[in-house]
């Protein structure tokens, strides 16, 4: 099961932003209980993505990067990238949704295409950081944060 949990949390990446680029078509034709859910799951599937990459981390570790040396450098890069996104994106995230629910509709309707795109931009990169990870090139070593502080 354990082997699995990278491609079970990118699914749930995938599926958000699909579920966030329904809601945005929703509220787009003022359908405002449909965006509601519609960007409610997509959270919800973010959050589920969270806990199952954490777990990951922590109980498995982390996958080194495992093609050519040549593009490792290029690989790292990316991966920050991706990172700085996915961060950039749930602290908007959070936001956008603290106004939606605080019904600070303003702020939400001015903030929500920001986020929207930049969880899409991140949600792309995470997809394809798990294809050069897991299916392009075969996954480098891992290890778990539990293994190196209890050795």
């Amino acid at each position: 099961m354990l082997h699995t949990l990278p491609l079970i949390s990118t699914l749930c990446i995938a599926v958000s932003a699909v579920l966030v680029a329904i809601g945005w078509y929703h509220i787009r034709r003022k359908r405002i209980e449909t965006h509601k859910k519609f960007m409610i799951a997509g959270a919800a599937f973010a959050l589920l993505f969270f806990i199952l990459y954490l777990s990951k981390t922590i109980f498995v570790g982390s996958t080194k990067f495992g093609g050519p040396e040549h593009l490792q450098s290029v690989y790292f890069v990316f991966l920050l990238f991706h990172i700085v996104l996915a961060a950039v994106a749930a602290v908007f995230g959070l936001v956008t949704l603290y106004y939606g629910f605080g019904e600070k509709f303003a702020k939400h309707k001015k903030i929500g295409p920001y986020t929207s795109v930049i969880w899409f931009v991140a949600a792309a990169t995470g997809v394809t950081v798990y294809v050069l990870l897991y299916v392009l090139y075969p996954g480098g070593e891992t290890a778990g944060l539990i293994d190196a502080i209890f050795g």
